[in-house]
């Protein structure tokens, strides 16, 4: 697991799509936080990351889809997913050693938007101070919202051969779990008190409420089971893909 984790580290830092991913994520983020007047923190108003909280689930909804969809899918295209399977690897080692180097890019991204909080800091009123519950909840909401993209995505990029399928696939299911279901249940015929648990299933639910800076377990245990759930749908769909090549060769 450990040498497929530095293999993918490798590729995404040896191409240049992989800082331009970055590059479009972070400016995206200035962009809208400083210079587009609807979403500018500076008329926002308040010493508050509440808008850049607002955005950045948006911006990795495209970010994170971008990553994953060569994962597996540039293995099948190459063939070198042959060259993996003989090797002292388990299905899930490879999986794992993917992930967690999405994990750690995703990391990598959201590292320099610590920068707004000191911006945020110094710009507000001297007797006024930041939310920090709020903020250090709402960067965990973040990164469970991203990690949990990322086993989407990789799942997604395990049943085809073409990247931009796997793009867009992946791009498709993440937008309906975060928030299809909270779209959902603002129809009329769910407004009696169904609404509210079909909105429970969405990541949204569960991104908005971590956010509020206090860690619900039940929003963890959310979180980790729809991650758990795709890597185990990756696994069944490589192990079957691997399988189905075997035989046919």
């Amino acid at each position: 697991m450990r040498s497929i984790f530095i293999k993918e580290i490798n590729s995404f830092f040896s191409s240049i799509v992989g800082y331009v991913a970055l590059l479009v994520f972070l400016a995206a983020c200035g962009l809208f936080l400083w210079i587009i007047p609807q979403y500018s923190i500076l008329s926002y108003g308040y010493a508050s990351l509440d808008r850049f909280f607002d955005i950045a689930p948006w911006l990795l909804l495209l970010l994170v889809p971008s990553v994953t969809m060569r994962s597996l899918s540039d293995e099948f295209r190459t063939g070198t997913i042959e060259w993996l399977t003989t090797k002292p690897l388990t299905d899930l080692d490879i999986i794992l050693g993917k992930y967690f180097a999405i994990l750690g890019l995703i990391l990598f991204a959201l590292l320099p938007t610590l920068i707004y909080v000191y911006t945020i800091s110094n710009l507000s009123l001297p007797d006024i101070s930041l939310d920090t519950g709020a903020i250090i909840g709402s960067y965990i909401g973040l990164f469970f919202l991203a990690a949990t993209f990322a086993a989407v995505g990789i799942f997604c990029s395990s049943l085809t051969s073409n990247q931009v399928v796997g793009f867009l696939v992946s791009l498709l299911s993440c937008y309906l779990l975060y928030t299809g279901f909270e779209q959902l249940s603002k129809l009329p015929k769910f407004s009696e008190g169904v609404d509210y648990y079909l909105s429970m299933i969405g990541m949204e639910f569960h991104y908005n409420s971590i956010s509020r800076g206090l860690i619900d377990s039940r929003d963890v245990v959310y979180f980790l089971s729809i991650i758990i759930l795709f890597i185990s749908l990756t696994r069944f769909s490589l192990n079957s893909r691997t399988k189905g090549a075997g035989r046919l060769g």
